[in-house]
């Protein structure tokens, strides 16, 4: 039986098209996702949207539209966007199919009748945008400490899940395991921003708001954001249903990835509710950084700098899917913010995959058939200082490709797979095939180095195509690798190819960009 991976995506309110920075998560999860695929593992990747809430229904009518009817559109246009991407999610879950509501509900009366949740009076500072309450100490300035809009002071009856009786039981689960919370620095704010001052008891259903799901047994109340959105994580696998076998089967999530501003969310309220269902709790939760456009984070619900911004449809079109996925994959540190601007975007594109990645197969696979019709040749094993050190580098970079994948980090991932790349390059320079094919006596040290290029190509390439599938697809198919979990299998072995096989010239990965000309076609499409 496989070893089963089980990451999820938060789910993502679809109030308006998604931007660039909608896309991070999501992309940074297909690479995990399709790296433990490519081990041979049994992979589960959710993803989905968290359709409920005042601002949704308000969204909808603005528009002439029934909440459904506008949801439908919006989630429509998600799909076709992470297909533009080669997202390679198993399961895409909506708040509002039928399965989820109902196993929504379930929970709610179990939590009802342990005694973790009780009826009451909320007042506090509301925030529509972001369908959030805060205590008055929480404000900035009067405003929403999330997105700085106003907010206003609402008061109703609700329902409450007894958050506080959690602190000591979340204390603890950060000692015993200091890698349930990563980064590190989203502990200590944690514990020190939420749990240490106390933590109060959590609003959990409204009667102000009706576009969500009712609570059965008192059917005035809608089920509030938390336990409606955070349990689509169990609900997905089937949890409450007939048939629970991927609930089995995947849960615990290995990882749940989200952004750092809903860390409290899962790392306090989730776990909480987990321990109050008596079940186990996700392996790991990873809050990574934003992508920053201009002084800010994009956002839906936030006002900043979108100069930057161009819609992520029109920049697949313009460059590849493999080149969006390469700047959001590249340019985030690990658990830290990143900048994006389309000067760098540019950049990378000529430096990175241009030049790097997309140059050296061009000219390794042009060399191969100049001197050797496209074939193939066989290496003696009779390595020079050059080679050693090539293979050396090679076995060093994939290995660390290997340890940052398992610690999620697939910046410093990307960086190792192209040092191999410009490994590979550099080899190239100073072995001169150009001039040893001069030679007919060093007829197979000319094989050795055209030998020793491809297969570092390849071991490359099936690193990369994680990342960017679609251009390593080209690349893999030409060296007549088309399965990769059994590609993956050869990484291990320098020399895995069939010697004397036929590999042709590939047409241009990456044509090179003139920067300035397209900073101009691109400054007429921000937004």
């Amino acid at each position: 039986m496989k070893e089963t991976f089980y990451i999820t995506t938060p789910i993502y309110y679809p109030s308006n098209k998604f931007t660039l920075g909608n896309c991070y998560t999501t992309v940074i999860c297909d690479a995990i996702a399709r790296f433990n695929r490519n081990q041979g593992k049994d992979v589960m990747y959710l993803t989905g949207t968290d359709e409920h809430g005042q601002k949704i229904s308000q969204k909808a009518h603005e528009v002439g539209k029934q909440e459904k009817e506008y949801l439908d559109e919006m989630i429509a246009d998600a799909k076709s966007l992470w297909a533009m991407l080669n997202i390679s999610y198993d399961k895409f879950i909506r708040t509002t199919d039928d399965y989820h509501e109902k196993s929504v509900q379930k929970i709610f009366k179990t939590l009802y009748e342990k005694g973790y949740i009780y009826k009451g009076k909320y007042k506090g500072w509301y925030c529509t945008p972001c369908e959030s309450f805060w205590t008055e100490s929480q404000l900035i300035n009067n405003k929403c400490p999330d997105c700085g809009r106003d907010v206003i002071m609402q008061e109703e009856e609700a329902y409450f899940f007894k958050l506080s009786e959690f602190g000591d039981r979340l204390l603890k689960l950060y000692k015993e395991n200091p890698n349930f919370l990563l980064p590190t620095s989203r502990v200590n704010e944690m514990i020190n921003n939420f749990i240490k001052p106390g933590l109060d008891d959590l609003c959990v259903s409204r009667t102000s708001v009706k576009w969500g799901i009712p609570v059965d047994f008192d059917p005035r109340h809608t089920i509030y954001v938390w336990v409606d959105a955070l349990t689509n994580y169990i609900n997905a696998l089937g949890y409450n249903s007939e048939d629970e076998s991927n609930f089995k089967k995947y849960w615990p999530a290995d990882v749940h990835m989200v952004g750092k501003e809903i860390v409290r969310f899962h790392a306090i309220i989730w776990p909480a509710i987990l321990m109050a269902l008596e079940l186990p709790l996700p392996k790991q939760i990873f809050g990574h950084g934003w992508m920053l456009f201009g002084d800010g984070k994009l956002s839906k619900s936030k006002e900043t700098d979108k100069k930057e911004c161009i819609d992520p449809r029109i920049l697949v079109h313009l460059y590849s899917a493999d080149a969006i996925r390469y700047i959001l994959l590249r340019e985030i540190p690990f658990g830290s913010d990143g900048n994006y601007s389309t000067e760098a975007f540019l950049t990378r594109f000529n430096s990175d995959l241009s030049n790097n990645y997309g140059n050296l197969v061009s000219r390794t696979l042009s060399m191969l058939k100049k001197y050797f019709g496209s074939v193939l040749p066989k290496a003696n094993g009779e390595d020079n200082a050059l080679a050693k050190e090539l293979k050396q580098n090679v076995e060093e970079e994939k290995a660390k490709v290997f340890k940052y994948m398992k610690e999620f980090d697939v910046s410093k991932s990307l960086i190792s797979i192209f040092n191999i790349f410009s490994q590979a390059n550099r080899y190239i320079e100073l072995s001169e095939p150009w001039a040893v094919a001069k030679d007919s006596a060093r007829e197979q040290e000319l094989k050795n180095i055209l030998r020793n290029l491809v297969e570092t190509i390849r071991i490359g390439t099936l690193l990369l195509n994680s990342f960017l599938p679609d251009c390593t697809k080209k690349v893999l198919d030409a060296l007549n690798i088309t399965n990769l979990e059994e590609g993956f299998k050869t990484l291990d072995a320098f020399y895995a190819l069939k010697d004397e096989m036929t590999i042709e010239p590939l047409a241009i990965l990456f044509p090179r960009l003139d920067i300035q000309a397209e900073l101009e076609k691109l400054s007429s499409l921000a937004k």
